[in-house]
């Protein structure tokens, strides 16, 4: 058993990490983050304590949620995804699309939705 996130690079990325790695903690598990972001990842607020995996997805066609994806699928261990979200415009949802909302909609496990605080 291991909690998964989806880390993108923006105040909802940060928010789903911290998340993912209390709740990673609470249950202790492993928590495996897979880092969208074009850096590393700020690690500093997972506790010592919880064995933490970065997958950084090869360069590939697949886009951000097929990677994501990809890592579910071969990760049998994985029971629970973290995504963080945002509010979007209706033209924002009709337009653009959401990394958060795809995984919600084409993940096959549990998905834990974090909304980053204002500030």
């Amino acid at each position: 058993m291991s909690v998964c996130v989806a880390v993108t690079d923006n105040r909802e990325g940060q928010a789903a990490l911290v998340a993912a790695g209390l709740e990673a903690a609470q249950l202790n598990v492993p928590l495996v983050a897979v880092n969208l972001t074009a850096g590393d990842l700020d690690t500093a607020d997972i506790a010592a304590h919880v064995l933490l995996e970065v997958v950084v997805p090869a360069a590939s066609s697949l886009d951000e949620v097929e990677q994501v994806l990809q890592v579910l699928d071969n990760r049998p261990e994985i029971t629970r995804l973290v995504v963080g979200v945002r509010k979007r415009s209706p033209v924002g949802k009709a337009v653009l699309g959401s990394i958060a909302q795809r995984l919600i909609l084409e993940a096959t496990l549990p998905v834990l939705c974090v909304r980053a605080t204002d500030g």
